[in-house]
């Protein structure tokens, strides 16, 4: 990778990638969140329980499972430039049309269609990353397009709500959704791709294609990253797709107060997940090894979780809402560090298809834990044993990652 900076204007061009990535990455969840934010008005209006709400919500995760087995091979085949604008261009498609849904069928097939497409997302990025920054830039790089989603969450519920307002939930679909239309115009026009793949175009060479999935699942490292990410996905997920309808039914919070609490969130959340993951490169240049210096801060994030479960149990809603936001900054810290696992275990060329297999991993999860389990937990039991569920899921991760990748050292593959 010492290549890509021994040219100036590569070095120089890799930050334009990055916004690009980091752009998509925004667009991509800002599709996602139009349903969570405005839940409460679509229940009321296709006339939904949370159990069918649950339906739609996993929906989407069943089709993003899956996709990302295909999307991470679709990647690896066609090259980041052309596999990332067809992903954009129909994700855009699917979130547009999801403004026509009248019934939980067509709410779910459009949902589930969006996910089937959006799966391409991390594959494409986690690779550009592999393609364009050194091993102890990637997490930072990574963390930096990975707050893409929480700026989403930051400017998009304000947003949202502004549309549902002034139109209807129809209508927050399709503008928002239209948004992805602008990047898929220009991602061929500015994405390049860097000069030491030795590529005139985004296709990748015969050797990349070669990649097989029994190559990386003979190896124990593959496991460990997939069960990191069956665990701690759904932490996620739920935040993303239950807490505005705990906040709606539990704490009474109306769509200006899911506003504010949305952004507050996810505002402090960009910030310290940044900082995690800019902190493996700061340890690593003052001598720490790479994987002491990711697991460390793994580490870290993994042992706050627990204590961000009891957001259920505290009697101020702005309490609350704090502890959430730490829950969320110590799982994007989490998140931008098992991504960069791939990278630093596996060569470039087969970081598409290893990101797929774990992408399919914590989809997985996501459909267990965070799709169908909520919707009845919720409805016979209420909110308190779920929060406390997504309290011990990442230190469970970590202690897998410990046992799995313990002494394995770089991968080659034949």
């Amino acid at each position: 990778m010492e290549s890509t900076l021994e040219n100036p204007k590569q070095s120089n061009y890799r930050w334009i990638i990055l916004s690009l990535l980091f752009a998509a990455t925004t667009i991509n969840y800002l599709d996602r969140l139009v349903l969570p934010v405005l839940v409460k008005y679509i229940k009321e209006d296709l006339q939904l329980s949370d159990i069918q709400y649950g339906y739609a919500v996993t929906a989407f995760k069943i089709t993003y499972a899956f996709g990302f087995l295909a999307a991470g091979k679709f990647i690896d085949m066609l090259g980041t430039k052309l596999g990332y604008f067809f992903c954009i261009l129909f994700w855009s498609i699917a979130a547009t049309f999801t403004g026509i849904s009248r019934s939980l069928v067509s709410l779910s097939f459009w949902r589930g269609v969006l996910g089937l497409t959006q799966s391409g997302n991390f594959p494409a990025a986690i690779k550009s990353v592999s393609e364009w920054f050194e091993t102890k830039q990637r997490a930072f790089a990574t963390s930096l397009f990975n707050s893409g989603p929480s700026i989403a969450l930051v400017v998009g519920p304000p947003l949202i709500a502004l549309i549902y307002t002034g139109l209807n939930w129809s209508w927050a679909f399709v503008i928002v959704g239209a948004s992805g239309f602008v990047l898929a115009a220009l991602w061929p026009i500015l994405y390049k791709q860097p000069q030491h793949l030795n590529s005139q175009n985004a296709l990748v060479t015969e050797d990349e294609t070669k990649i097989k999935w029994t190559h990386l699942l003979g190896h124990k490292a593959t496991y460990g990253i997939m069960i990191g990410k069956f665990c701690t996905d759904p932490v996620w997920w739920f935040y993303i797709f239950w807490l505005p309808n705990y906040l709606y039914d539990v704490r009474g919070f109306n769509i200006k107060d899911i506003g504010v609490a949305l952004p507050l969130i996810y505002g402090i959340a960009i910030v310290l997940g940044n900082i995690a993951g800019w902190f493996p490169g700061y340890l690593i240049g003052k001598g720490w090894s790479v994987r002491r210096a990711r697991k460390t801060v793994m580490l870290i994030c993994a042992l706050c979780l627990p204590v961000t479960a009891f957001a259920v149990k505290a009697h101020n809603p702005w309490l609350a809402i704090l502890l959430v936001s730490l829950a969320c900054s110590a799982h994007n810290g989490w998140s931008a560090n098992i991504f960069t696992l791939a990278s630093d275990y596996f060569p470039s060329r087969a970081v598409g298809s290893m990101t797929g297999l774990v992408g399919f991993a914590g989809g997985v999860g996501g459909i267990l834990i965070s799709g169908l389990l909520p919707g009845f937990i919720i409805h016979y039991f209420g909110y308190v044993p779920i929060f406390m569920l997504m309290g011990i899921l990442h230190p469970l991760a970590f202690l897998a990652l410990q046992l799995l990748l313990r002494d394995v050292k770089t991968i080659e593959l034949q």
